[in-house]
Formats: C-alpha cells, structure tokens, sequence
C-alpha cells in the first residue's frame, strides 16, 4: 500500500528495493525477524544490513549459532564485501559442557547450554558497544529451549535486553523446526519472509513478503528478488496508481502516408498498442517503423527482446532500412535482450522502469508476449502484471509497443495466448492471405480508443522496409486468411 512515511530516518538495510518497500528501512532500537528456508539469501542481507550500519558509522555485531566466521567471510568475499568494522562472534558450547566429568545431575545439559549461551550473548554485546545486531539463528535457540514456553521467554528475555542497549537487531530463523510456532511473530516489531520457488524449468524464483511491521506502513503482497555477485536485489511491486503525472500528448506519426492515414492520422502519444497477428507477419517490423520515426523526430527509444537473438534481429533488420546498431552506437536506442528462463516478472518491471528513466525515452517495445508470458510459467496473474506495466507507462507519457504471437498461421484455428486487446488503447491485426497463388500480407486497425481511424484493410510489403498498399476493396475475408476475390483486383506489390 502506498502510505507516506514521517517517522524519524531509519536504519538502512542496504539492500537495493528493500528500502523503499519498508517506506525508509527498519525502526531503529527495534527488534526484526528475517524467516526464511535455507538458501534464501538470509545471509546475504543480513550481511548488507550490517554493511550499512559501518557506512554510517555504525558498530556491527554478527552473533552466530550456526555458521563459522570463516564462512561468513567467504559470503562477503563472493559479493566483493569487506567486513571491515564488523565483529564476528561465534557462540559455542562451554568446553565443561563436553567433559563428561563436569556433567551435572541435578540439571539437564540444555538448561545449562541455553544460559550459557544467553549469558554469552549478553556479555559480548556488553563488550561491544554495538548499534546494529544480527543473531542467526533463532533454530538453535528454539532447539535449546526445548518447549515453547522457555523459548517465548528466551525470545522476550533478548528483546528486552537489546532495547535497553539501544541496539536494531535482525533475528534470523531459517525454519527448520516447528515451522508452525509464531512466538517470535508476535514479539517481533518487524517480520520479512523470505521465499524461494522452484518452477519446472529454468532458474529458482527468489520473492519477499514483510508479514507485520508495527505503526508503520509497507508495500504489501509479494515482491521477487534476486541475489547476484555484489548482493540481493529487490524489485520492488509495480503499483501504477503511485506514478500518475501529467505528461503532454503528441500523435506519434509513423512516417508511411498509407500507414498514418490507416490510424487516423497516427497513434496516440503514451498510449499502448498492441500488434497482433502470426509468426512472421510482419509485427517486429512495424514496431521498428515507430521506433525509427521516433528516433528521427529527436527522442529516444527502447526495445525489450525475449523471442529474437539480439545480432540476428539488428542483421536482419539492417537491410530492410533500419539500421538498429547505428541508433544504438548513438545512444539514440537501447535494446536489451532478455532470457524469460531467467528473469522473474519483477525484475522485468524494473529493467524497463530503469529505461524509462531517461526522458528522452519516449518509445518502448517488448518483443513478445509471448516470452514475457513464458517468464512466468506458473504464475496465474500475467493480465494483472500487464495491467500495471502498460499503467505505469501510460501515465508517463511513453507509447508501449507489444507484440503477441497467435498459434497459426490462416483460417479460423488461430489462438492468441491470453487474451490482452482489451487492455490496450490500439490494436493493429496482421495477416497473411493467399491471393492468385501467392501469399500476402495484410494489415488493419480493429481498435483505437483515441480519435477516428480507417477501417479498411490494407495489403503491405516488406520491400526495402514498409510499404502500405491501398485498401484492399475487391476482396472478402482477407481477415480468415483465405479470400475469395472479386473481379478488377487492385492488388499487387507496384513495379520497380
């Protein structure tokens, strides 16, 4: 939810997005929780967190139960991290404690172990005078306390302790055991869940929740992430109703007479089309038409690729007119290619917003759909996520382009993937269709929400980059892909 933050500046995680969906960072002299199964990225951000306590000028602490200060520093050295200012203090079992001689009989081992440890902990950040805290993991203490009621008490005993110290600790717990037992939720001023998903194919999908932080507002729902070398990287929820601006609107002209009078004169500047139609129809050529018009009336435009190799799409272009490595070079066009087997539909959000931020950049492609729907192969919310996307650059004055893929090629068995014209402000349909022994290509505008458009259907070439014919009025069904023809066709590619 968007709510506006007027508590006092906070404790920076350090984590790029995290910051802004916790609306500034985490409470200081608070107690968080960071869950989540092993692998996660707990480490890593709980790393961050300190990291950027020392950027501030604040002492760090890492307590650790589980893991081994040399491991620890192998973490920061694989995201090129020093841990320069940060103490490492590892908590191990009192040796009297493995001596069978000094085993008491009176006591149970784990009374004694859980004190220890607690008493450990208290006196090291007594020691070190520290402001930021981070305690992994929560499992061993839970494992130490052995009933829910001890642990509780364990868990408000640390809590109360780290207040009066004045410290911000993040308590990590990897959910190991009793996954159920939400003792920490409820003590807790702050909870993040950290979530890893596996799909069928390509690479595991890394997303966050924040569960509960007290008086202060969040951005809810789920936002993926994704660790690289260098750290975690959020991506942040796009929520379009937190973007609107008002932005001037200029018809976008195409720079083909037919074409522009096709449209009624051009497209709408910061609206949305879609170009529907099957493979090879020409789809890709006609954004690339738009993309250099823009180019040539002084902006700025990018194009989002999922289904083409990048080198083959700027070989196959260059001959047909559009000479794509050039406006590149310039600075004119950024084209950046995408693996839908690699890339959440966060994190595709953000590359594009990062584009946007040029202002020049008043032009955006993506290329396809269809690949943008594979990146999401077990997400049911594609619609939901092209609604916020096409929203977003709406309302900031850039015309979005975007291609869908129908299954087939002619006659009345092709299929669009999803169903998404409804949400686009224009529709250009392409065909083929099959005339006097040969196949043709045809194209019409089926929707504009802006202003009149033509509502003929015109045959088009790919001749030295594209030529738009004159209405096709001599024939019926162009559009099911096989025509009957009338007589006196005007038809035809004109001569050379």
């Amino acid at each position: 939810m968007a709510v506006q933050s007027i508590d006092p500046p906070k404790a920076r995680t350090g984590v790029p997005g995290l910051d802004d969906i916790l609306l500034g960072g985490l409470s200081h002299q608070r107690v968080f929780l960071l869950e989540g199964t092993p692998g996660t990225g707990k480490t890593t951000i709980a790393l961050s967190f300190l990291i950027e306590g020392v950027k501030n000028g604040e002492k760090g602490l890492y307590i650790t139960l589980s893991e081994t200060a040399a491991e620890l520093q192998q973490t920061a050295a694989s995201h090129g991290w020093s841990l320069d200012g940060i103490e490492i203090f590892e908590v191990v079992p009192p040796e009297s404690l493995l001596d069978a001689d000094q085993q008491q009989s009176l006591l149970y081992a784990s009374d004694l172990e859980l004190g220890e440890t607690t008493n450990l902990i208290f006196e090291k950040v007594e020691q070190s005078k520290v402001q930021r805290v981070v305690l992994d993991s929560l499992s061993e203490i839970r494992l130490l306390a052995q009933s829910s009621l001890r642990y509780r008490r364990q868990i408000l005993t640390l809590k109360h302790y780290f207040a009066r110290h004045g410290s911000t600790v993040l308590l990590l717990d990897d959910l190991t055991t009793e996954t159920t037992d939400k003792t920490v939720h409820s003590v807790a001023h702050g909870v993040i869940r950290l979530e890893e998903m596996t799909p069928d194919y390509g690479a595991e999908r890394r997303r966050l929740r924040v569960i509960k932080y007290r008086a202060q507002g969040f951005r809810g729902g789920f936002h993926d992430f994704t660790i690289r070398a260098g750290g975690a990287i959020v991506f942040p929820r796009l929520v379009a109703a937190e973007h609107r601006r008002t932005v001037s609107r200029e018809q976008m002209k195409t720079g083909i007479a037919g074409f522009d009078k096709l449209l009624g004169g051009g497209i709408e500047g910061g609206s949305s089309t879609v170009l529907i139609g099957p493979s090879g129809s020409g789809k890709s050529l006609v954004c690339l038409q738009f993309v250099r018009e823009a180019i040539r009336q002084g902006g700025k435009a990018a194009i989002f690729i999922f289904d083409e190799e990048m080198s083959l799409l700027i070989d196959r272009a260059k001959p047909l007119g559009f000479d794509l490595a050039a406006m590149r070079d310039s600075g004119q066009l950024q084209i950046t290619q995408l693996d839908a087997a690699e890339l959440s539909p966060g994190e595709f959000a953000y590359t594009v917003r990062e584009a946007i931020r040029d202002p020049a950049i008043k032009t955006v492609v993506i290329d396809s759909l269809n690949g943008y729907q594979a990146s999401m192969p077990q997400e049911n919310s594609l619609l939901l996520h092209m609604h916020e996307m096409l929203q977003y650059m709406n309302r900031q004055g850039v015309s979005t382009f975007l291609t869908v893929a129908q299954a087939g090629m002619m006659g009345d068995n092709m299929r669009s993937p999803v169903d998404i014209t409804y949400l686009a402000d224009a529709v250009i349909m392409l065909r083929f269709f099959e005339a006097r022994g040969s196949v043709k290509r045809a194209l019409s505008v089926v929707k504009k929400r802006t202003g009149f458009h033509e509502d003929t259907i015109r045959e088009f070439w790919i001749r030295d980059g594209l030529q738009i014919g004159e209405p096709l009025t001599n024939f019926q069904g162009v559009l099911r892909g096989v025509p009957w023809l009338l007589p006196e066709m005007p038809s035809g590619p004109p001569d050379k």
